[in-house]
Formats: C-alpha cells, sequence, structure tokens
C-alpha cells in the first residue's frame, strides 16, 4: 500500500489534553491517604485509626496544595504593575475572584475534615466506617472540582507574569513606545542593556521587554513595547500591554515618531496618538523623538532626532531622560557620625550570652 494511502487510513493521533489540575491534587492526596497503617490492639480499633488517618491526611494534603498555589502569589505579592498587566489580559477582578474561590474551598475543606472526623467517632462497625470515609472522598472531590476552572486561570497568571520582566518599584522608568516598526527596539539597545529583536516588519516586540541604563545617579529600567495603532476597541493584547506600561509603569515616556513613513503609518496617525496620550496623562513626562534621522539628514524640525543606526541625539535623549524625571525623595540624614568623640571613650560592655547559649556550647564541645 503507497505510503500515502497508509497515512490517509492511519490518520496521525492528537495529543492527549492535560488532566485537569484538581485531578492531579486528588490523585496525591488519595494516594498519600492509601499508605495508611496504623497499629492497634485489635483489628476494629485499626480500622479506625486507618479511617481516621484517611480523612486527616487527604484533606490535609489537598489544603496544603491548594495554599501552595495562592501562596506563590503572596510571596512577595504582586507589584502595581504586575497587577494592572493581569487586569489588562484577564479582566478586571479575574484574579481577585479565583483567589477568593481557592480560599472559600480550603475553608470549606477543613470544616468538611472537622465533621467527618466527629461523625467517624460515633460509627460502629467497618460498614459505617468505610461508608463515612467513602462520604469524606466524595465531598472532598466536589470541592476541588468547583474551582478547576479557578486554578486554571491562576496557573495561566503565573505563567504570564513569568514570562513578563519584573519591574523594581523603586527604580525610575522610561518606557520606550509608538507606533509599529518606528525604530523603538533599536533605539532601547541603544539607551540600555537589553537587547529586542529587531526586524523590518511591524509588531515584531510582541511583550514588554526590560532592560537598565545607568542615567545620573539612578539605575533605571527601561522598558520596550509593541507597537500600539491608537485604536481602542479593537486593540490586540501587544497593544493593551502596551498601553498599561506606559500609563502605569513610566516616570517618562519616549515617544518615538517615524517622520519616513515607512513604518507605514502616516504622521497623522501617529501625531494623534501623541495627542491622546498628552491629554490623558497631563502629569506625565513625554519626550518626543524622530527616529531614523541618517535617512532624511536634512529635514527641518523642532523635536529631538535620533538614529539608531548612525547614533546621531542618543546622548543629548539620555541628557533629556535624566533632565525629565521627576524629583526624587531625599533619604533621610544619618546620625551616625554624630557625638564620635564621646562614643570613643564609652567602655564596652561584656556582651552576655543569649538564652540557650551556653547549654548549645557546652552540648558542642561535649561538657
Amino acid at each position: 500500500m503507497p505510503a500515502r494511502n497508509r497515512l490517509l487510513r492511519h490518520p496521525p493521533r492528537k495529543a492527549a489534553s492535560p488532566a485537569p489540575r484538581s485531578v492531579e491534587i486528588l490523585d496525591v492526596a488519595f494516594h498519600r491517604a492509601s499508605l495508611a497503617t496504623p497499629k492497634g490492639s485489635s483489628k476494629s480499633e485499626r480500622d479506625r485509626r486507618r479511617a481516621q488517618l484517611k480523612i486527616i491526611r487527604s484533606g490535609a494534603t489537598v489544603q496544603r496544595q491548594l495554599r501552595s498555589i495562592t501562596g506563590s502569589f503572596h510571596r512577595p505579592g504582586l507589584t502595581e504593575f504586575e497587577h494592572s498587566l493581569v487586569q489588562t489580559r484577564f479582566g478586571d477582578g479575574t484574579f481577585e475572584r479565583a483567589m477568593a474561590r481557592v480560599a472559600r474551598a480550603i475553608e470549606r475543606i477543613r470544616g468538611l475534615q472537622r465533621e467527618s472526623e466527629r461523625s467517624l467517632r460515633g460509627a460502629s462497625g467497618p460498614d459505617e466506617i468505610g461508608t463515612e470515609v467513602r462520604r469524606f472522598y466524595g465531598r472532598l472531590s466536589s470541592h476541588v472540582r468547583e474551582i478547576d476552572a479557578d486554578l486554571s486561570r491562576l496557573e495561566e497568571i503565573r505563567r504570564f507574569l513569568r514570562s513578563r520582566p519584573h519591574l523594581e518599584p523603586s527604580a525610575p522608568t522610561v518606557v520606550v513606545a509608538g507606533f509599529p516598526n518606528v525604530g523603538k527596539s533599536a533605539l532601547v539597545g541603544k539607551l540600555s542593556s537589553a537587547r529586542p529583536r529587531v526586524a523590518d516588519f511591524p509588531f515584531t516586540t510582541l511583550s514588554i521587554e526590560v532592560g537598565h541604563a545607568d542615567l545620573g545617579f539612578d539605575r533605571w529600567q527601561v522598558l520596550d513595547t509593541p507597537g500600539v495603532l491608537g485604536r481602542r476597541r479593537r486593540a490586540n493584547p501587544a497593544e493593551r500591554e502596551a498601553v498599561t506600561a506606559v500609563e502605569k509603569g513610566a516616570q517618562v515616556v519616549v515617544f518615538v515618531i517615524d517622520p519616513t513613513e515607512s513604518c507605514g503609518y502616516p504622521m497623522a496617525d501617529q501625531e494623534a496618538l501623541l495627542d491622546r496620550w498628552r491629554r490623558e496623562l497631563p502629569g506625565r513626562p513625554i519626550i518626543v523623538v524622530e527616529s531614523k534621522s541618517d535617512l532624511v539628514p536634512d529635514r527641518v524640525t523642532d523635536r529631538m532626532r535620533v538614529s539608531a543606526v548612525s547614533d546621531d541625539g542618543i546622548e543629548e535623549l539620555r541628557q533629556a531622560i535624566r533632565a525629565a524625571a521627576p524629583m526624587r525623595p531625599l533619604p533621610p540624614e544619618s546620625t551616625d557620625d554624630l557625638d564620635e568623640a564621646p562614643k570613643a571613650n564609652v567602655r564596652k560592655r561584656p556582651s552576655r550570652p543569649r538564652r540557650g547559649e551556653d547549654d548549645s556550647r557546652v552540648r558542642a564541645y561535649g561538657s
């Protein structure tokens, strides 16, 4: 039979979809519960203790796994910018609702476990004991399966945040933004340590990327953003992410305009987006630069002109960013250098051992 006919008669199998998270959690919990091997003076006593251990182990294992999922978002917690990114991508309140449902499930499982332990004390005979364990397993499984969608969404949010750069809230941030293919990524590569992908077609950058630059006394975070077309209702996820970076993450915005229009978008559209951001962000410093100055060296304009190819205007742009940066509060003055002479004459009191320190030393040295 020809190879082509064999392929038609036996199409390739589809990859199996991953098991729901609830199945994984319950499998681990029930496996740990099945390993219970209690001791007792009689078979009835061993059966009761085994049932009790199954309830305790399975309930505790499920609660521990659910807490590890929610706890990963509490340590150290989402920054304001990360929270804005999550809201932009997944919708307002999606993250909070998922976290709240998982927290309620943990409380219900804890209460179910206490209730089943009380019922088990009054059970008589192996049949009633087995029925109580099966009832607990069934209700435990229902509580976990009810939050399957929330567990999947939290895992999706976790993967999304891991694929995005972490911005230090205390470090100043400059965001380079503008239409697609105007030269943002090449400019970010000149200003910072970032090495973004640069290509001659739009939407090369599909998510925010960060680099660092020493601008003055501070180490700045420099964000490269996807191109924005200025459309509000039809914006794709990459555009919404770029807008979030401008609105929520930037102390200074560098707005890049391509006067050659080789990016594929007319100057009028680029100017319209610039005017809109100026209206919507009245207190945000916005530095407007015209890119690709090496292609139109004779162009006359009042704006700063830069080129990532010839390095024209790069140093001037760095100076403009320093000048536009908002003033940061000075740290409180240190008093460590006060009264140094009197301190030098003060006799140092011998330090007392901490509680238990002597015992530990005796144990360490043997006697």
